[in-house]
């Protein structure tokens, strides 16, 4: 099924055409929400309400041949507005005491523990990130996104993307330096030697 019979099959409500939406890109789909909100317990939910907001929305898309790019831009807004609620839960959250919050999880130990620490401690340092700083460093940097793609993921011009671009890499730097779990990565890399 071209684009143009995938996008009318699902303006049609064929359930065939839905499936087939979904499979097409599932994967993809859910490489951006992970790259965006690195690892995280609500991601198979996420990766949902992706393609239920796609279902909703999907005659606002005119074009069939932009429907991969249209895919990822509701991805990454739908990500974006994960990461606002988080946000404004966090400010609640203020008001709790300690013992009120859930424990965090133990570590997974296992062959591969400094890895799994210096992603967790890059999350950590991209969720201090202004959010739409935070979505441009991850599409950009952890996805490998090309910068006209990320900026069209965004729905925002070349410019401003390449703006939160350095701006984000800029905050992004003077934080992770501050880490030991990615100060070796840092300055092991070819990227960001000082």
């Amino acid at each position: 099924m071209d684009d143009a019979a995938l996008l009318a099959g699902v303006r049609a409500g064929n359930p065939v055409a839905m499936g087939e939406l979904h499979d097409r890109y599932a994967a993809m789909v859910l490489r951006v929400v992970t790259r965006i909100l690195g690892p995280d317990r609500d991601l198979a939910d996420i990766h949902h309400d992706v393609f239920v907001r796609a279902l909703q929305s999907i005659d606002d898309l005119r074009d069939p041949e932009a429907l991969p790019g249209w895919m990822r831009s509701v991805a990454v807004h739908t990500a974006r507005e994960a990461i606002q609620k988080r946000v404004r839960r966090r400010r609640w959250l203020v008001f709790l005491s300690d013992d009120s919050l859930p424990e965090p999880e133990p570590p997974d130990r296992g062959a591969h523990d400094d890895a799994r620490e210096a992603v967790r401690e890059t999350y950590s340092v991209l969720e201090r990130l202004p959010v739409d700083e935070r979505i441009a460093f991850a599409l950009r940097y952890v996805d490998g996104m090309d910068l006209a793609e990320a900026a069209e993921s965004c729905r925002t011009s070349l410019a401003t993307f390449k703006r939160r671009l350095a701006r984000a890499e800029s905050r992004f730097l003077a934080l992770a330096r501050r880490s030991s779990a990615l100060a070796d990565y840092l300055e092991g890399g070819a990227r960001w030697t000082r």
